[in-house]
């Protein structure tokens, strides 16, 4: 998970070794049986979600290119704060319990 890099709701993007553009429509996503946490939640591009089984999880480090930005408002802003704050708190709950 990479902390104040995220992309808003919205963005379109292109994956390394994509065919296909992608809309972020998520952060944080856990993989069913996994314990893997991804950057971001996404569905196909101009489709939309059409089924949960659509959805594919990748990270920022997975994004060969942005078509397009999202909308960034306070509202979006005020999200993204809390949800560093709350990535931060995982992250130092995780450490501690492996120690």
């Amino acid at each position: 998970m990479e902390e104040k890099n995220l992309l808003p709701v919205g963005t379109v993007v292109m994956l390394e070794g994509g065919s296909k553009r992608v809309m972020i429509i998520g952060f944080c996503s856990v993989e069913k049986n996994s314990k893997d946490i991804y950057d971001y939640s996404g569905c196909l591009y101009p489709e939309g979600l059409l089924s949960s089984d659509e959805i594919c999880l990748f990270n920022h480090s997975q994004i060969e290119k942005i078509y397009h930005t999202g909308l960034i408002d306070e509202e979006e802003t005020t999200f993204k704060e809390d949800l560093y704050k709350a990535i931060k708190e995982i992250k130092e709950k995780v450490e501690n319990t492996e120690e």
